[in-house]
Parts: structure tokens; C-alpha cells; sequence
């Protein structure tokens, strides 16, 4: 059977109190496969959201962390402050940190490593842009991306490893990508991951795409071999929205 993560990622929006009001929205809708989504809230509502969905099967996730323990890092967070809260995924390598926040390669493999040490499954994202995918070398791209990003990270730890394909070309641009272009990539990323590692474990890993899902377009999307959900980012700002993609991603099973 095939598995999905339908994973709302909320970037820098919602009060704590209107997060709180969602959560509880969205647990007493008791979707029938609630294990298979996550919610991807900003620190400060974390704590909240943990007690809120306790019991509900739905995950709880970060949406970025620092990979030093602890230090003189002002305004960071670690990977044990996650853990104490327990949350069950961290967002690593988001195309908004890797632009706004000069997120490279390097960092974003500590950060796995980290997380992975401390038992918080990463959500690799990787993607091209604009101008690489018009240079028609985005394949290149997002397999340079993976060897760096994963670069010592161990076999029996690479199925812990979820990874979002972001089309930055796509978001934000006027232009879309197709069902049949998020396929393509997807199954070269799980292609170079079988490998770089085998494609036994590769076949067992949660790809997803990360470019503009919504209820209309997530069902043609999700059905599609190689994509295994959504890392959501409007969409999921809308408790209506996130349980209309859940409900698609559930038909598919």
C-alpha cells in the first residue's frame, strides 16, 4: 500500500491562539487516516499544538532548527529543544531559508545529522529555480543537491528521510508545474537515491512535492507513482483545505 504525508507547512503566520483553534478543528474532524497528516508550525506554538493533538495520530513538526546542541547561537533554536517538545518532523533546506537566509548545503547536512541523532525525522527539501530549470539542467541541480545534503548519512538511516521536491520555478512565477512534470522529478530523485544508496530503501521513502498543492490539483498530483504527498504551504493555512487534501491523499491508499 501506498504511504503518504500531507505535512502543512505554516511559515511565519498564525497566533498562538489561532493555531490552537485549528488544531482543534482539525482533530475533531477525526480523519480516518489523521497518522498520515502534519502540522509544520513556528516555534512559539509547538508546546500548544503537542497537547492539542496528542491522541489525534496527527504529526507535529518545526519548520527549521540549528545543528549545534546548544551555544552562543542568539535567536536559534537546537535539535534537543524539538525533542523535548516532541515533535515528530523538522523542515531542513526550505527554498525560503536557502534564499532569505543564506541556508546552504553544508548547514543542511548538519542539520539531518542532528535531527536524525535525536530521533526527528528531516524533511529534505530540494528544488530548482527559474533559471536552472530554463537552462534545462535541473536534474544536474537537485542530484548535486541530495549528494550534499545527505552526505553521510548511513543506509539504515536514509528511510528516516523524507524529502520535498520544491519546482521554485513554479511558485510564485505565473507559471505551473504539471502533474507529469512533479512525477518526473520525483521518480529522478528517488532514482538517484536508489543509487546513491539501494533502491530498495529508496523505494520505501515519502517523496513529496512542495509546489502550490491545493484541493483542486492534489488528487491528479498524488496519484502519480513516485509523489507520496505534500509539503502544503497556502493550502494549509485553511483547516477545510488541509483536510480536503488529507481526504485525497486517503482515497489513494
Amino acid at each position: 500500500m501506498k504511504e503518504f504525508l500531507i505535512a502543512g507547512n505554516w511559515k511565519m503566520n498564525k497566533t498562538i491562539a489561532e493555531a490552537e483553534e485549528f488544531a482543534k478543528a482539525l482533530v475533531d474532524m477525526k480523519h480516518e487516516n489523521a497518522e498520515d497528516v502534519a502540522i509544520l508550525a513556528p516555534y512559539l506554538q509547538l508546546p500548544g499544538l503537542k497537547k492539542i493533538l496528542e491522541g489525534s495520530g496527527i504529526k507535529l513538526g518545526a519548520q527549521n532548527c540549528h545543528f549545534e546542541a546548544s551555544g552562543a547561537y542568539t535567536g536559534e533554536i537546537s535539535v534537543p529543544m524539538l525533542k523535548e517538545i516532541g515533535v515528530d518532523y523538522c523542515i531542513v533546506g526550505h527554498s525560503e531559508r536557502r534564499e532569505y537566509f543564506n541556508e546552504t548545503d553544508d548547514t543542511v547536512n548538519l542539520k539531518i545529522k542532528a535531527l536524525l541523532e535525536n530521533g526527528i525525522r528531516p524533511i529534505l527539501c530540494v528544488g530548482e529555480s527559474l533559471e536552472v530549470r530554463e537552462q534545462h539542467t535541473e536534474q544536474t541541480f537537485v542530484a548535486s543537491q541530495l549528494f550534499r545534503d545527505l552526505e553521510g548519512v548511513y543506509l539504515g538511516e536514509l528511510d528516516k528521510v523524507i524529502i520535498a521536491y520544491e519546482p521554485i520555478w513554479a511558485i510564485g512565477t505565473g507559471k505551473t508545474a504539471t502533474a507529469d512534470q512533479a512525477e518526473e522529478m520525483c521518480a529522478f530523485i528517488r532514482g538517484v537515491l536508489g543509487g546513491m544508496y539501494s533502491m530498495e530503501v529508496a523505494d520505501r521513502m515519502l517523496i513529496l512535492y512542495g509546489g502550490s498543492m491545493k484541493p483542486g490539483n492534489a488528487g491528479e498530483i498524488m496519484e502519480k507513482p513516485d509523489v507520496n504527498g505534500g509539503l502544503i504551504g497556502g493550502a494549509s493555512l485553511n483547516v477545510s483545505d488541509l483536510a480536503s487534501i488529507a481526504e485525497s491523499a486517503a482515497k489513494l491508499k
